[in-house]
């Protein structure tokens, strides 16, 4: 049996289209998931505008934020039913014997692939996914919240892992996208104050960011990073991903303070680096996310204390996934979510 299915099938810029693809087929370590929901991601935008820097392997099912209904189960499956609503991690292929993946950082494994570019996602009806990647949903935890359970744990291991945050901090964010905004939350859940940073277009999703408290700016947040003691601010996070905005994180960040890089960009520096050495800043990238992030997460969605309802712009039927990626891509909302 076929199913409707958006389908990236080739580098270039505009193709995605509709469609029909068979039921997948799963091993005996899958489950198959009815897919409740699942969330654009800036990367699906990419993919389907052809700016991508990462490889894809064509023709690929986009969509990597997803949650749903298990539908069967492989026959060594344990632990997970018929039945059960769950919501699945990216990391669709790993090496188990990585020394990364033994040290349970299996998000950082060279050979990863993650659904979305390296096998087929959710923009469907039906996915095949491995039981590993699955983690049970709250009962009152409804599909289209749980579907950015993804970019939420994208956003925890950036600023709760990756970055130092402490209570009292000032922290910048730049960029208004969905990772930005949502290291914001995170940054805010440890007691920091927040400004989130963006250009005039993106006026409607800073919006979005005063919705959670943040200060938000449009161009330069000298002033805002200085209010202090005119050192700048202790931490700087990099949602944006160009190479201007790393520039800018070291002219905001004061000495002895941070910078999390957690936005992709393919252009040069173009820049000294001297900055962070004269300041003694530490600067770490941060990618993905592994299993007690999102047991984490989904703890703080489920208590409520993490709420992604501001972020979701607006729902979609599968059919209409170009009006979804066009909004999204406009800047008229944060996150679209997608129902099959």
């Amino acid at each position: 049996m076929k199913e409707p299915a958006v389908v990236n099938y080739a580098p270039a810029a505009d193709c995605v289209a509709i469609r029909a693809l068979d039921r997948p087929v799963i091993s005996e370590d899958d489950v198959l998931l009815e897919v409740g929901a699942v969330a654009v991601c800036g990367s699906d935008l990419h993919q389907w505008m052809g700016t991508h820097s990462w490889p894809v392997n064509y023709p690929v099912v986009l969509g990597h934020e997803f949650a749903g209904t298990v539908v069967a189960t492989g026959g060594r499956v344990r632990g997970f039913s018929e039945g059960d609503r769950v919501v699945s991690e990216t990391a669709a292929v790993i090496d188990p014997d990585s020394p990364m993946t033994r040290r349970g950082l299996y998000n950082l494994d060279a050979s990863r692939k993650g659904f979305g570019y390296g096998v087929d996602g959710a923009m469907t009806r039906f996915v095949r996914t491995p039981a590993r990647c699955l983690h049970r949903l709250p009962d009152h935890l409804t599909f289209d919240r749980a579907a950015l359970t993804e970019p939420c744990s994208v956003a925890y291991n950036a600023v709760v892992n990756n970055a130092d945050v402490q209570p009292g901090h000032r922290v910048v964010v730049l960029g208004p996208g969905p990772i930005g905004i949502l290291c914001g939350v995170m940054a805010s859940l440890q007691g920091a104050s927040v400004a989130v940073v963006g250009l005039e277009r993106d006026r409607a999703r800073l919006a979005v960011a005063e919705q959670y408290g943040f200060a938000t700016i449009v161009g330069d947040p000298t002033d805002w990073a200085r209010a202090s003691d005119d050192l700048g601010a202790d931490g700087v996070i990099d949602a944006a991903g160009v190479s201007a905005t790393l520039k800018m994180a070291l002219d905001l960040v004061r000495p002895a303070g941070w910078i999390c890089k957690v936005g992709w960009g393919p252009e040069p520096l173009g820049f000294s680096l001297d900055p962070l050495v004269q300041k003694n800043v530490t600067l770490r990238g941060s990618f993905s996310h592994n299993w007690p992030v999102w047991e984490a997460v989904l703890g703080l969605l489920a208590s409520g204390r993490l709420d992604v309802a501001p972020v979701i712009g607006g729902t979609w039927p599968l059919e209409h996934w170009r009006d979804a990626f066009e909004t999204m891509h406009a800047g008229q909302i944060v996150k679209a979510v997608l129902r099959p």
